[in-house]
């Protein structure tokens, strides 16, 4: 078709085209993507606390992220007095590209034989086999380099609070950074545990051995709790947004935000979730893999058929791993700070070692098929060495109100002598027969 133009394709460049097509029709697919999260999540809030949702924007509400969109865009761009308006443009920005490059890394299907079409357009080498993946950036270090974008964010978080001009919004940023820099420890141990399994850096070969053997759901459980819920706190999602605790810090660090600056904030928030689950489908799922366990499934090469069903199955995860996120968020209550820390350094990260030195232990016996068996040893483990450890004096201890009938004081020594165990009216002065009591 082509071959009055005598242009010849190498293979690489072939493969180098398909990588930009492919960018450039995922980084759409998942803008329109995250868009219609906001909706999906407003639907799933609203079905489980038995309300309708948005509904009145297109049939069926589907045309409500186009109105959210235009809001943004028609809203006052205001900027308060005093900030620092360089870094104060610049922290949104922080935040989303990350997520947005991220992804470039992540296979979203096997190989599709375009020897033939290349043939057909006449800009094939003579003898060469065009065999290309469907991925943006086959980088052999692609963990590493989805692990050092996604980083990146915390530079976002700090900069909006920082830049704002507001105490409460610099207490935010601290906050929320803090948290994200101590969940990354026990994330990248977690990832450390499937990376010393897979004996590679490169995401494609870590779906091909999951084809090839199980799903590391299977094999590694325990490591893959631990990083997707190091995922809902990298990206802030309940129960881990204290950034955003109205009831202590306003807004969090971006408070100050209004308009398109305040959604990029809020996109960057969802990129995160799609590409964080899309990882998640990756390292622990088999990716475009349908069988958790040795057996039958999809194969590597084939087809563009073949490539459709594969990437219709990647995108189906993601949208689950996604919809369980927004389910968590109105599901669970938030933690308190200290909490939160706490289950990070005092409970994950040790948690997570234990499981790095199972993994080391069955990767040297050459016995890794077996890891299942070695992550219930660590549960086990884990579960009869909980009590003898030291124990954490409860900060912020609730004061129970002497003598009330929801604490009733009991006659048994333990009691004050000749006062009523429990209240006797509802009224906020307690009866002077109850002696002092707490008036909280």
């Amino acid at each position: 078709m082509l071959a009055g133009l005598n242009l010849q394709l190498t293979p690489e460049i072939v493969q180098l085209l398909v990588n930009v097509g492919l960018i450039f029709a995922m980084v759409h697919v998942i803008l329109g993507g995250c868009a219609y999260a906001i909706m999906l999540e407003r639907k799933l809030s609203a079905w489980m606390q038995d309300r309708i949702g948005p509904n009145r924007v297109g049939p069926q509400g589907l045309l409500q992220p186009i109105a959210d969109g235009i809001k943004f865009m028609l809203k006052e761009d205001y900027n308060p007095t005093g900030v620092d308006k360089a870094l104060f443009f610049l922290a949104p920005g922080f935040i989303v590209a990350p997520a947005i490059m991220g992804f470039v890394v992540i296979p979203w299907a096997g190989q599709i034989d375009l020897t033939g079409l290349v043939q057909w357009l006449g800009v094939a080498v003579p003898g060469a086999a065009y065999s290309v993946r469907l991925i943006g950036a086959d980088i052999n270090i692609g963990v590493v380099y989805l692990l050092a974008t996604a980083a990146v964010g915390v530079y976002g978080v700090s900069l909006g609070g920082w830049a704002s001009n507001n105490k409460w919004s610099f207490l935010g940023g601290l906050r929320a950074s803090a948290q994200m820099i101590s969940y990354e420890i026990p994330m990248g141990l977690a990832l450390l545990c499937v990376v010393l399994a897979a004996g590679t850096f490169a995401p494609y070969t870590i779906v091909e051995q999951q084809l090839n053997g199980q799903w590391n759901l299977v094999q590694q459980p325990l490591a893959a709790v631990i990083f997707y819920v190091c995922l809902l706190a990298e990206a802030n999602r309940a129960p881990f947004d204290l950034a955003e605790a109205e009831s202590e810090l306003i807004g969090g660090y971006h408070t100050e935000y209004s308009s398109m600056k305040f959604a990029l904030f809020f996109l960057g928030e969802y990129f995160h979730i799609v590409t964080g689950s899309a990882f998640f489908v990756v390292l622990f799922m088999g990716g475009w893999s349908v069988n958790p366990f040795t057996g039958l499934d999809l194969p590597v090469e084939g087809g563009p058929l073949l490539m459709l069903a594969q990437i219709a199955v990647v995108l189906g995860k993601v949208t689950l791993m996604v919809s369980l996120t927004m389910a968590i968020r109105w599901t669970l209550p938030r933690f308190r700070f200290d909490q939160l820390m706490r289950l990070s350094w005092e409970g994950m990260i040790p948690v997570s070692l234990i499981l790095l030195l199972m993994v080391s232990f069955f990767v040297y016996f050459d016995a890794t098929g077996f890891l299942w068996a070695g992550s219930l040893g660590a549960m086990a483990l884990i579960y009869f060495l909980s009590p003898i450890m030291s124990g954490h004096v409860e900060a912020n201890q609730r004061i129970r109100m002497i003598g009330s009938r929801f604490s009733p004081l009991v006659e048994d020594g333990t009691g004050l002598a000749g006062r009523p165990g429990v209240a006797l009216d509802d009224r906020a002065i307690p009866d002077p027969r109850q002696g002092l009591m707490s008036q909280h």
